[in-house]
């Protein structure tokens, strides 16, 4: 299910929350260009957070939201 629309599934989602820290420095280590304030997120900011993940990693949204998918 994806109740905010945001094409992750809901379970994926609240386990990512759960673990966010975890989340982070495993990003950190995939993208070593990241800091903490470009993993800042803001409740009902997702598209601009993308954005800043697409901006910083020069990956593609689908290529994104898979990793994080397939990580957690």
């Amino acid at each position: 299910m994806d109740v905010n629309r945001n094409n992750l599934d809901d379970k994926t989602e609240l386990r990512a929350r759960g673990n966010w820290n975890e989340i982070k420095g495993q990003a950190k280590q995939k993208w070593g260009n990241l800091t903490d304030n470009d993993l800042d997120y803001e409740e009902g900011k997702q598209d601009e957070w993308f954005g800043r993940m697409q901006e910083k990693t020069g990956e593609t949204l689908s290529d994104i939201k898979s990793w994080f998918q397939r990580t957690f």
